[in-house]
């Protein structure tokens, strides 16, 4: 009996520590390459323009926002530990709520930004023309840690719905993104940026889903929305006659990934069921629009072209 015990144990922490890793994975190594793409444009620049006088400003201001980061990983740690019973409910629902909005923010700010890369230049242009380097230290500080701020949250929003997240997959993420942004600038790898943001904002519109979902769930269990139908469906399998969790259960090895990454639920109530529709309808419908509105305005580019 202890053996099997033993092996299940191993198990639930092989399951769930592959989950952790492959959420905390992409999460970091969305926003981390996000960081790497900013720094490398403003260290190319100034290179191109021979102003490398600059770069220790650049590596300062990268620092900094780190440091910065990890304070605020800190703060919200301890913050989050200090609540519990339907305070903690309340606080892991609004935080998952808040993720998901700035999530969705940041999906659809990078879908506009087809010119970020002359945009950043063009500010790191007016900074060091102001020579004492303070504006471009501000500059390189606020974008990174704005990252680093919105990995804090997205971490701690996804281990309210995964338990906790995984330092192992936080760490590859960071690593293989700085990696790829290295190689990117030094010339060693092209890589689609289009493509790359369109797949991962895909995955990432639905973990904000699930996140929605979850937070409106935690809302529930705190009595401060009504429940109105308690489950939809309950699609969950049966338990195992040893314990374990049948594949396609929730908290199964293909369940948990399914609810890490996307939110799944196998016994959803009406609110979460709604929240989840609802909120990929929206953001669906203002993607269709953003791309649109580049379509209208490529056109017009194209058009104005022809006629000079």
């Amino acid at each position: 009996m202890v053996a099997g015990r033993d092996a299940l144990s191993f198990e639930d922490w092989f399951l769930q520590t592959n989950e952790k890793m492959i959420v905390s994975f992409i999460i970091t190594f969305r926003e981390t390459l996000e960081a790497a793409l900013i720094v490398g444009i403003v260290l190319s620049y100034l290179a191109r323009t021979k102003q490398t006088k600059y770069n220790n400003v650049v590596y300062l201001g990268l620092a900094s926002a780190v440091v910065a980061s990890i304070i605020g990983a800190l703060l919200f740690t301890n913050l989050a530990g200090g609540f519990t019973g339907r305070a903690e409910e309340i606080f892991e629902g609004v935080t998952m709520l808040i993720g998901a909005s700035l999530l969705t923010t940041m999906i659809l700010w990078m879908m506009k930004q087809r010119h970020i890369a002359k945009e950043l230049q063009d500010r790191v242009a007016a900074e060091v023309a102001e020579t004492h380097g303070f504006g471009l230290f501000s500059l390189v500080f606020v974008a990174v840690l704005r990252e680093g701020i919105e990995t804090v949250i997205f971490l701690g929003a996804a281990s309210f719905v995964s338990a906790n997240n995984s330092l192992l997959g936080a760490g590859a993420g960071i690593l293989a993104a700085v990696l790829l942004g290295y190689a990117m600038f030094a010339g060693s790898m092209r890589v689609s940026l289009a493509r790359f943001f369109g797949i991962t904002s895909i995955l990432l519109v639905l973990f904000a889903a699930g996140l929605v979902a979850h937070g409106f769930h935690e809302l529930q269990e705190a009595a401060l929305i009504p429940t109105v139908v308690e489950h939809v469906w309950d699609i969950n399998p049966s338990v195992n006659p040893d314990g374990t969790y049948p594949l396609l259960h929730e908290n199964g090895y293909v369940g948990s990934i399914l609810k890490g990454l996307f939110g799944y639920n196998g016994n959803p109530s009406l609110i979460e069921v709604s929240s989840y529709i609802g909120y990929l309808l929206l953001v669906g419908g203002l993607w269709r629009r953003i791309d649109r509105g580049q379509e209208v305005t490529q056109s017009k580019n194209a058009d104005t072209a022809g006629i000079v």
